[in-house]
C-alpha cells in the first residue's frame, strides 16, 4: 500500500504539472496575441503619421526628410561626402553612382505620394506564406513591397499579385522583371558594395559585363526600363544596422555583419508609410535542419551560413517592433 505521505507527494506533483501546462498554454496564447494579426474583414483604420510616431520611439530623431531614393542633384551639385562606405553610405563610390543616377530615376509615384494615409505591407519570403491564402488581403494594400527573387507567378493565392516595389541586389536579381512584377513596379537596388553600382550600369547601358566581385553570378541580361529602377538611400541600411541591431558602422571586412533585405525593407516602410504590416517573416528554429526557409524553394537555414546575417538578432528586433505596435503581422512569427 502507498503511504499517506507518498499520496500527498503524488498529488503535489500532479498539481504542479497542471499549473505548468496551464501556464504554457496561456503563454502561447499571449505569444500569438502579440505576434499574430488575423486578417480583418474590413480595412484597418489608417492614421496619418502613426508609423512615423512609433518609428521615432525606435530610431530616435525620426524624420521623413531623408529621401527614400538617391537623387542625382545631391551628388552632382552638392559636394558633401558621405560619412560611411557601402553599405552604410556612398563614400568612395560617388563616380560610379553618378553614372547610375544619370540613367535611372528617383521619384515616388504620384499614386503613392498623393495618398493621405499610406497602407503598406512588406511581404517576406518565409515558408509561413505557403498555403496561407493571404493573396487577396495583400493585394488590398496601397503599397506592396517584395524582396529579392521571390516569385509571384504560381503563388498568387498565398502571396498576391500586386508589387509596388521590389528590393534586390545583383546576386538576387535572378527573376524576370516582366513576369514577376507589374508594369509599374519600382525595382529598388540595395547596394552592398561598389560593384553593385557597376553591375546595374552595365545592364542598363548594355556595356561589357563583369562577373568578378560577386559571391554569386548576377544575371547578364535583365530586360527592364531604366526609369523603373531606383537606388535605395543607404541611410536606411545605416539605421537598421545601428538602431535595430546595434552593429558598429566600422567592422573588419572578414567578419562584417549587415541587415537582411527584409529588415531593411521594414525600416524603409516605417519611413514611407503610415501603417505597416508584415507577412512571411521568421526563420525555423536553429535546431530544425529540415524545415525550408522560403515558400518557393527547398533550401534550409544552412544556406544562411556565411551570409553575414544574424537572423536570431533580427528576430528579436522584429518582435520588439511588434510589441511596440510599430508593425502588425499577417502571419505568425
Amino acid at each position: 500500500m502507498i503511504s499517506k505521505s507518498r499520496w500527498k507527494l503524488l498529488a503535489m506533483l500532479a498539481l504542479v504539472l497542471v499549473v505548468m501546462v496551464w501556464y504554457s498554454i496561456s503563454r502561447e496564447d499571449r505569444y500569438i496575441e502579440f505576434f499574430y494579426f488575423p486578417i480583418p474583414e474590413k480595412k484597418e483604420p489608417c492614421f496619418q503619421g502613426e508609423a512615423e510616431r512609433k518609428a521615432s520611439m525606435i530610431f530616435g530623431n525620426h524624420t521623413r526628410d531623408h529621401p527614400i531614393f538617391l537623387q542625382l542633384k545631391d551628388y552632382f551639385w552638392v559636394k558633401t561626402p558621405s560619412t560611411y562606405e557601402l553599405p552604410y553610405g556612398t563614400k568612395g563610390s560617388e563616380d560610379l553612382l553618378l553614372r547610375v543616377l544619370a540613367i535611372t530615376s528617383y521619384s515616388i509615384p504620384e499614386s503613392i505620394q498623393s495618398l493621405k494615409c499610406r497602407r503598406c505591407v512588406v511581404v517576406g519570403n518565409g515558408h509561413r506564406l505557403r498555403n496561407s491564402s493571404l493573396g487577396d488581403a495583400i493585394n488590398k494594400y496601397d503599397v506592396v513591397i517584395r524582396l529579392n527573387n521571390a516569385p509571384v507567378a504560381g503563388y498568387e493565392g498565398d502571396v498576391g499579385s500586386k508589387t509596388t516595389m521590389r528590393l534586390f541586389y545583383p546576386e538576387s536579381a535572378h527573376f524576370d522583371p516582366k513576369v514577376e512584377n507589374n508594369p509599374d513596379t519600382l525595382l529598388v537596388l540595395v547596394a552592398f558594395k561598389a560593384m553593385d553600382f557597376h553591375w546595374i550600369e552595365t545592364i542598363l547601358s548594355d556595356k561589357k559585363r563583369v562577373q568578378k566581385g560577386f559571391w554569386k553570378h548576377p544575371p547578364l541580361i535583365w530586360d527592364v526600363n531604366p526609369k523603373q529602377v531606383r537606388i535605395l538611400n543607404p541611410f536606411f541600411m545605416e539605421i537598421a544596422a545601428n538602431k535595430l541591431l546595434s552593429l558598429p558602422m566600422h567592422q573588419l571586412r572578414r567578419v562584417k555583419q549587415k541587415p537582411t533585405t527584409g529588415l531593411l525593407a521594414i525600416t524603409m516602410a516605417l519611413h514611407l508609410c503610415d501603417l505597416v504590416h508584415i507577412a512571411g517573416f521568421g526563420y525555423p528554429n536553429a535546431f530544425d535542419k529540415k524545415q525550408t526557409i522560403h515558400y518557393y524553394e527547398q533550401i534550409t537555414l544552412k544556406s544562411m551560413a556565411g551570409s553575414g546575417h544574424n537572423v536570431s538578432q533580427e528576430a528579436l528586433a522584429i518582435k520588439r517592433m511588434l510589441e511596440m505596435g510599430a508593425l502588425k503581422n499577417l502571419t505568425y512569427f
